[in-house]
């Protein structure tokens, strides 16, 4: 059962919806085949589960503002990832241990039940923080009912302590939580429980100035932590990191260590940071076991502090939105992200062309156009310096085969001039674009990089022109999304 302030909460908010949807749904650059929220703010997907049949995303929101603050659990539900249905508000911030905000976790499966983790965020008048990790329960799936606090801020750490992301292993339940330390370190702070409410804190596995690391950002946040083809990964989003050459462009990053787990010593073995995507728009994602053993990722198509505000969606009261379900591997050590396969459901009218040539040109092909497409090309083989695509006049892909870097270029929609994010590729052999009206997935390599932005067109600019220095063969396959 719900209280009585939460439900209350809950019906301001279907009020929000109501109040605005003829606004929202007048954006021209509201998305076609991407998750979004039906008014105001979204941000970090959460409780990610394949349960009973049916995908389950929650994700962070905000229905009274398109900016931050007492975040709701949004929930979106699916037969197969592909075709999506609002569900109804798992959490609102209602209760003293929540009130400032029902901030990101994860879900599980217990008992025939599901179970969400999540932070609850606390501020007094002075605008102090404190912060405790929390539990709901559901019999069915859609409507939760709060058990309160689990784990209260364990001494050695600020109350920048969040974002727990739960899981199994033999006997014990375990929990992650992203963390800042008292000496300013970020950290991903380790728990085990045998019931899921007593909770033993065990230390950090990981973190900045640790055995494995030097200095490393001042808070980690959006921790998840599983085993893949053999090995242990921990994604996390630093906060803190400055620019590095190409990396680390972003305002905050999100990537990944490749390790292993030392259950007994509490401390996790691990490689280099590497980043998950290179794009403009990618934080706070998490990932899932499903129902075919795939490990699957969704990220936020956004990054806090990241000029949020001035987004053009902004004027019709929502911003944000959550990338497509990507698949996991792991290959020669690194991740890699691939659309998930069920995606093929969304095609209608393939356009294909099979080995076409372009010589020092910039030109286009009858049907290869569209605001909602998906777009292969595969069997690339560059014979000259430079490959563009310009897509919508709005944005521009650019391999340069003699220095070995892709590029991604847009339009700034703070102030029109161009920015780009970039990385080192010693060789392009495909690459696989799903554009949506104001979005961008880019797969490279079948998923050795990736880059996500959001980018604002013309909405009526549908155009996608090829161009060369040199000589370029490839094969073009289009589909309407």
């Amino acid at each position: 059962m719900k209280s009585e302030r939460e439900q209350k909460l809950i019906e301001q908010a279907y009020a929000e919806i109501e109040k605005y949807e003829a606004l929202v749904n007048r954006d021209r650059y509201r998305l076609r085949y991407h998750l979004m929220p039906p008014v105001g703010l979204m941000n970090d997907p959460n409780g990610l589960i394949d349960w009973n049949g049916t995908y389950h995303v929650f994700y962070q929101w905000m229905p009274f503002r398109t900016g931050h603050g007492a975040k709701f659990w949004g929930h979106y539900t699916s037969p197969d990832l592909v075709h999506w249905q609002a569900a109804p508000i798992a959490l609102a911030p209602s209760e003293w241990y929540d009130k400032d905000g029902c901030y990101s976790g994860s879900a599980i499966s217990c008992d025939e039940k599901l179970v969400l983790f999540y932070t609850g965020n606390v501020k007094d008048e002075q605008g102090n923080r404190q912060t405790y990790q929390c539990m709901a329960v559901s019999e069915d799936g859609f409507h939760f009912t709060k058990k309160g606090v689990v784990i209260t801020l364990p001494d050695g750490y600020t109350a920048h302590f969040r974002d727990p992301k739960v899981w199994r292993k033999g006997d014990q339940w375990y929990m992650i939580v992203g963390a800042q330390s008292d000496s300013g370190d970020g950290k991903a702070v380790l728990f085990r429980s045998a019931d899921l409410c007593h909770w033993e804190p065990l230390g950090p596995i990981a973190g900045g100035n640790s055995n494995w690391l030097g200095p490393f950002g001042y808070m980690w946040e959006c921790p998840d932590l599983f085993s893949l083809d053999g090995q242990d990964v921990l994604i996390v989003c630093p906060q803190g990191l400055k620019p590095d050459g190409m990396r680390y462009q972003n305002v905050y990053q999100s990537g990944y260590f490749v390790g292993r787990l030392d259950y007994e010593q509490t401390e996790f073995l691990h490689g280099p940071f590497e980043e998950l995507d290179r794009g403009f728009e990618f934080y706070a994602p998490q990932t899932m076991i499903d129902r075919h053993g795939r490990r699957i990722l969704i990220g936020w198509m956004g990054v806090p502090d990241q000029d949020e505000d001035r987004q053009p969606t902004v004027r019709h009261r929502w911003v944000h939105a959550l990338t497509l379900p990507r698949e996991l591997r792991l290959v020669d050590g690194k991740l890699r992200q691939t659309p998930v396969r069920e995606l093929k459901q969304l095609r209608k009218q393939k356009v294909t062309y099979r080995n076409v040539a372009v010589v020092n040109e910039l030109r286009s092909w009858p049907g290869i156009e569209g605001d909602a497409i998906e777009l292969r090309l595969d069997n690339i083989e560059l014979f000259g310096s430079m490959l563009e695509i310009h897509l919508r006049h709005a944005a521009r892909l650019v391999y340069n085969g003699d220095e070995g870097v892709l590029t991604l270029e847009r339009k700034s929609f703070v102030n029109g001039l161009t920015e780009k994010r970039q990385c080192r590729l010693p060789r392009l052999r495909s690459l696989h674009l799903f554009l949506d009206t104001s979005s961008l997935e880019l797969f490279v390599n079948d998923g050795e990089e990736t880059f996500t932005a959001r980018f604002f067109p013309h909405p009526d600019d549908r155009t996608i022109l090829f161009g060369t220095h040199g000589h370029l063969h490839m094969d073009i396959e289009k589909w309407k999304l």
